[in-house]
């Protein structure tokens, strides 16, 4: 059992609370990495109109381009997922708190469909330039 009574008081057992706060920091940071990856994407045809600009030739560029639409979809789940792994993280706590844990695969879930659907569109936009 991972707390015991005490005078009618559960003690609490802190590596459940550490590892709960461990596991929002690893969404935060995943959060980060999308959102940074999104402003990359994002900025990746503006590099590329520069560096059209340096060539010396003729640059043949893509009339209509997805990657800021592409960066701002990632930037935007980033933010979502920092929002929802704040959301489950007080929630996580609550059920620690209470001796209720209960699992959610949501978030997980929910990340992975937005991933795979980001990562189709990339491919989908990368593969007519190969």
């Amino acid at each position: 059992m991972h707390t015991q009574k005490k005078a009618d008081k559960p003690i609490i057992n802190p590596s459940e609370h550490l590892a709960n706060e461990r596991t929002f920091l690893a969404w935060i940071r995943t959060s980060i990495a999308l959102m940074g990856f999104g402003f990359v994407v994002v900025k990746f045809s503006l590099f590329i109109r520069q560096l059209a600009l340096i060539l010396p030739g003729k640059v043949v560029l893509p009339t209509k381009g997805y990657s800021s639409e592409i960066g701002i979809l990632l930037v935007a789940i980033g933010a979502a997922m920092a929002l929802l792994s704040f959301f489950r993280y007080r929630s996580t706590e609550k059920q620690l708190l209470d001796n209720a844990y209960k699992p959610s695969f949501l978030l997980s879930v929910s990340l992975t469909v937005a991933i795979l659907i980001i990562s189709a569109l990339l491919v989908y936009y990368l593969l007519p330039s190969i």
